[in-house]
Order: C-alpha cells, then structure tokens, then sequence
C-alpha cells in the first residue's frame, strides 16, 4: 500500500492518495477545490495535482473521501466523481451536520438532509473494498458530529480530530461540537496498536517548522500536546472549551460549509447563470 500527501499551503490541508500497488487501484482522502474569497473564483489546481499522480502512476480511482463536512476548505469530491468516475464517501451522520447548516444558511425546507448528495455513507464498523485495500469506518465524533476515521491497512486517515502531536487535537465549537465526544474519540484511538501511522487532514507547521505528514498512535500517546495518554479527562476538558473560547472562526467556513454539506457542489446557479453563496450576518 502506497500513501502519497499532497498540501495545500493556503488552508494548511493534506491531501491523501492511497493505492494498492498489485491492482493499481486506489481512493483520494480529503480533497480540496481552490477558492479565493477576495475574487468569489474557484479553481481545480489542487485537484489537477492529484489527477496528474493518478495518471503518472496507473491508478484507477475507485472513492474520494471526506472525513468530515470541513470548515476551512471546499471539499474537491465533485472533481473525482465527474472525471474518475469515483464514488463519494462520507460518514453515516452527515445528515445532522447538514439539518443544522441547512437553517444557518436557509437552504430550504426541501434541501435534503440525510445524506443522499453522497453516493456511500459509510457506517461504523463497516468496510469498503478497492482492489487489495479495505477501508474500515471508526465513528471519531467531537470535532462535528459526524467525524469518521479511515482505517486502511496500518494507517489512520483521522481528519481533524487529531494534528501533528506538537499542535494537539481538534476544536469542539463548531455547531455540534463536543469536547466530552472528542476525549472519548480520542481515548478509542490510543487503544490501537501504538505502531498504527496517524495520518492528519492538516498540518499548521507550528513555530515554523517543516511539513509534517504522519506520527503514529504510540509518539500521539507520549507527546501529544493537548492530549496525550496522562492527560486527565476533566483537565482537558477544561483546556479545550477555554482554548476555543479563544479561537477564531475559520476564514472559510461560511463558503465552505454550504458547499460541503452538498457533498462539494456549489449551489444551483441563478436565472443568470451564476451560483451565489449565502452569509448569514449575525448568525454564527
């Protein structure tokens, strides 16, 4: 099993593409669509970075992944499903995530909100097959309600629920968030096999320091910043809902998210042809 990362430097994310080497068959984690919020313009220069490694490398692309509806990127599904003709995946409680942004944003009451904009919700416990891959569901919520983690062989594709152990574990503020969700997400990680890799969506090269792509279950459990194996349950509980009593709110996430729940579609273009995001004022 081959996993290459691609970054995007603008939104700090990794994206992943995981193939069989026997079969030549494979599935990309966490794709991201370019958008720029100064002009409204989209772009698929990440995407056709991706694009151009499956085709250097002979891989047919059997899913595209998200982790989860993320707040700081457009989700590039879409671009992989119409030209690779991959099915799209996401975790079975997408559906409460997108019932509650569909009132953020006044989607509509037909606007459907169980998940159907993705071809596969996958379900804890449950397993995909492409080629000699099998890709398991673990149910990691906190972060949204809806996180999955992606077992693939010996990797863990965790989305945000944990980074690189010098920046530490995922915000819980987001609607739906839970701190309580998160420590028992990650409580239910620490107990796999320490040699287990731990693949990130992000990377925040804190202090400056160079990329990093993967740690492993056992160096999380030694040195995880905010959360490491000693770390008591109220003590980081505390830690977390003071710290994202702090944060900002993502620059993306108003675009992103109404984008995302449509499984990376953009809204139905107007009369004129055009497709309009909405910003709720004074809502978030």
């Amino acid at each position: 099993m081959i996993v290459q990362h691609f970054f995007d430097p603008r939104t700090s994310t990794l994206t992943y593409v995981v193939h069989d080497e026997a079969t030549r068959v494979g599935v990309v984690i966490d794709p991201v669509t370019d958008y720029d919020p100064a002009s409204g313009r989209t772009s698929q220069r990440s995407n056709e970075a991706v694009a151009q490694y499956l085709e250097d490398h002979g891989i047919r692309l059997a899913y595209v992944l998200d982790t989860h509806a993320h707040a700081d990127h457009m989700s590039g599904i879409p671009y992989f499903v119409d030209r690779h003709g991959a099915r799209s995946v996401i975790g079975w409680r997408i559906g409460v995530v997108q019932a509650t942004f569909r009132d953020v944003f006044d989607l509509g009451a037909d606007f459907p909100v169980d998940g159907r904009q993705f071809d596969v919700l996958l379900h804890e416990g449950e397993v995909l097959e492409a080629g000699g891959l099998r890709i398991a569901g673990l149910y990691t919520p906190g972060h949204t309600p809806a996180c999955m983690t992606y077992r693939i062989g010996d990797a863990l594709f965790v989305g945000d629920v944990l980074f690189a152990p010098d920046y530490g574990v995922a915000r819980c503020d987001f609607p739906g968030g839970s701190a309580e969700a998160l420590w028992d997400s990650v409580e239910r990680l620490y107990a796999l096999p320490d040699e287990l890799r731990v693949f990130p969506c992000h990377d925040y090269q804190p202090g400056g320091r160079p990329l990093r792509v993967a740690s492993t279950i056992g160096e999380q459990k030694r040195s995880n910043v905010q959360l490491d194996a000693g770390t008591e349950r109220e003590a980081f509980l505390a830690f977390r809902k003071r710290r994202d009593a702090e944060l900002a709110m993502p620059a993306l996430i108003l675009p992103s998210i109404q984008v995302n729940v449509r499984a990376g579609r953009l809204p139905e273009p107007a009369a004129n042809g055009v497709s309009y995001l909405k910003i709720p004022l004074d809502r978030l």
